[in-house]
């Protein structure tokens, strides 16, 4: 288990576009809440409280730099995110699973845009070879026509 998903702790995304260090969000900033996962029934399905909601406040947040936080709330505008996580059936999976999306999640919204495109033309060579191209195909296409004796 590496330490950006160990549940109950601080969340630790690891660096990428946008994150040069990385980014450390304080447990105190993390809100999970516990309850049975849907789905079909079985031995001790209604008995674990296995489902875990992971939420954490973007626009309250001290972890972020104003910059940061800017580029988040344009993907959450109402400044909260929560992930889900269902899909095992440990507890202690499904909390490391919604920290890992959690954190996938902020690293990819905390990238910065791609770059514009920058318009460009086609070269003069180019254009040579796809008027050669039509007037070869032009050619092909004349001696198609009937046969006169």
């Amino acid at each position: 288990m590496s330490p950006a998903t160990s549940p109950g702790g601080d969340l630790t995304v690891p660096p990428g576009p946008g994150l040069p260090t990385g980014l450390v969000v304080p447990a105190a900033e993390l809100v999970e809440r516990f309850s049975r996962s849907p789905g079909p029934g079985g031995q001790s399905v209604n008995t674990a409280d296995s489902r875990v909601e992971l939420e954490y406040d973007v626009s309250s947040s001290a972890a972020l730099t104003d910059a940061q936080r800017r580029r988040a709330l344009r993907r959450w505008p109402t400044g909260r995110i929560s992930i889900a996580a269902s899909e095992h059936r440990s507890q202690h999976r499904n909390r490391v699973a919604a920290r890992e999306r959690l954190a996938d999640q902020l690293r990819e919204a905390l990238a910065p845009p791609p770059p514009a495109r920058r318009p460009t033309r086609p070269t003069r060579g180019s254009k040579e070879r796809r008027l050669k191209a039509k007037k070869a195909r032009g050619e092909t296409k004349a001696l198609r026509g009937r046969v006169d004796d």
